[in-house]
């Protein structure tokens, strides 16, 4: 009996130790660098978009119809930092049709500049009356 007991306890005892957290491998489903880079890619999306809202927004035409229909361009501008997901991608889209539109100084503005303009301010609008 005394040597049944040493024949079984001597494999246990190895597959035990064997099986120890220190033998494991540490394997993750994503690797953590690709995680830190999708995160930081993300961020620097999110800050290009806020720039170029806040971009739109100083623009002298823009001020002006802010000034036209009321809204306060401060607090607009202190929404951007609170706008995330779809509202500041939408609100980063309009803001670079403005951009683009205005770009080099132009002195006149279309009509369809003027709709651009007043769909990026109802966005924020929209933003700062849901806070």
């Amino acid at each position: 009996m005394r040597s049944f007991q040493k024949l079984l306890v001597l494999p246990l005892t190895l597959l035990l130790a064997m099986s120890s957290p220190a033998f494991a491998q540490q394997q993750h489903a994503v690797d953590p660098g690709a995680v830190a880079a999708a995160v930081a890619q993300h961020i620097a999306t999110q800050d290009a978009d806020r720039a170029a809202v806040r971009d739109a927004l100083a623009r002298p035409e823009v001020r002006e119809i802010a000034a036209r229909v009321g809204l306060d361009l401060a607090r607009a501008n202190a929404a951007v930092d609170t706008m995330t997901g779809a509202d500041l991608e939408r609100a980063a889209s309009t803001a670079r049709q403005v951009n683009d539109s205005l770009v080099g100084g132009a002195s006149t503005i279309v009509i369809s500049t003027t709709t651009i303009l007043l769909v990026l301010l109802i966005i924020i609008l929209v933003v700062l009356v849901a806070d």
